[in-house]
């Protein structure tokens, strides 16, 4: 059993016995000081690497995991790491993995992009993505999708704290990567001055899933910016940590 504090998001979706999931927030069990909240968890995000290590020793308790986290180097692409259990001293460099082994716990950072979730509806693999827009646009949704090896119909998908539409500013230039791919995409932006548009990221990310044959779309609603419970890059600038979205097949 999960603990019960305001300190975690546990997803509300119908995710099958055996898959677990949650969301870290800033104000969990950890030793960050200020202006890192308590429990930043990035070990790129300019905290020192004894803290940060620190705060996932206290993730890996706290939540009673089967195993460490298998965290990513993520440089906002769409490479999707397959994964198991076994620790590994490097962190292999994607945006995105999937595991069909119970007892493999993912995980990915964020401060404002937005983290996705997936599990088959038999628990017998699981995903998570990092989609920022430059990750979203290029297709690490779709990818991580081809790597479950599952049909897509057969997905869940829960879509995690980012940061919401009226707190996300973009350019014409993002707008039109988005719309070169599909014009539906339209209605995810509206005008703010010209050149620039509000981004409804996980209004997009619901547009990709549901292109890609995802039928089952749970999460949504947040906005890491003007939720303080959350770290928030546009909110805070290069100073800001990062809040971990986490699933894991229980052995």
């Amino acid at each position: 059993m999960l603990p019960a504090s305001d300190t975690w998001v546990f997803p509300e979706w119908p995710a099958p016995r055996g898959v677990q999931a949650a969301v870290s927030t800033r104000e969990g069990p950890g030793v960050s000081q200020p202006p890192f909240g308590r429990f930043n968890l990035g070990l790129r995000s300019g905290e020192g690497e004894q803290t940060v290590r620190s705060n996932r020793s206290a993730l890996r308790q706290s939540l009673a995991l089967p195993a460490e986290p298998r965290w990513l180097r993520q440089v906002h692409g769409v490479t999707v790491a397959e994964l198991g259990p076994l620790p590994s001293p490097h962190e292999p460099e994607a945006d995105a993995a999937v595991s069909h082994l119970p007892g493999t716990v993912l995980a990915v950072l964020t401060a404002d992009c937005l983290p996705v979730l997936f599990c088959t509806e038999d628990a017998g693999s699981i995903g998570v993505a990092h989609a920022g827009w430059r990750g979203l646009v290029a297709g690490v949704l779709e990818e991580t999708i081809a790597q479950m090896q599952r049909p897509a119909n057969s997905l869940l998908a829960w879509l995690g704290p980012c940061i919401g539409a009226v707190s996300y500013e973009v350019g014409e230039e993002v707008r039109k990567a988005f719309l070169h791919h599909d014009p539906a995409a339209a209605s995810a932006f509206a005008l703010t001055r010209p050149g620039h548009w509000t981004c409804d990221l996980a209004a997009l990310a619901r547009q990709r899933l549901a292109a890609a044959g995802v039928t089952r779309i749970y999460g949504g609603g947040f906005d890491t910016r003007a939720d303080q419970r959350f770290y928030s890059y546009r909110r805070e600038g290069a100073r800001s940590g990062r809040f971990a979205s986490l699933i894991w097949l229980q052995p």
